[in-house]
């Protein structure tokens, strides 16, 4: 038999995948099409609200409301491109989202 600990710790791991593989799931990120024409709110609606919270409060991920006073454009770029610490990489964002994106929370000081 399975002692509680170990129950907890599956149970613990499970929730953190199924957290993480909800950030980004909203497809159709390409560098062509009607992405490029969305607002930074609205990518960012897409693709990061669900781990970063609405308000860029912070929920499973940190909070993002004053990312800009941390990290550079090119740097936020870089991490919604590769990812950073339990984030996975943002693959389904494009280029001109990403840019779009980085440049917006480059300004949240």
């Amino acid at each position: 038999m399975i002692n509680k600990s170990v129950w907890r710790s599956v149970l613990g791991g499970a929730v953190v995948m199924v957290a993480l593989s909800a950030c980004g799931q909203q497809q159709g990120g390409s560098d062509g099409g009607a992405s490029e024409t969305a607002s930074p709110k609205e990518i960012y609606a897409s693709n990061c609200m669900s781990c970063h919270g609405e308000k860029m409060e912070g929920s499973v991920g940190p909070a993002l409301d004053k990312v800009g006073a941390q990290y550079s454009k090119k740097e936020i770029a870089a991490i919604i491109q590769r990812g950073k610490g339990q984030m996975p990489a943002q693959n389904q964002v494009g280029n001109a989202e990403r840019d779009k994106l980085a440049a917006w929370l480059a300004k949240k000081k």
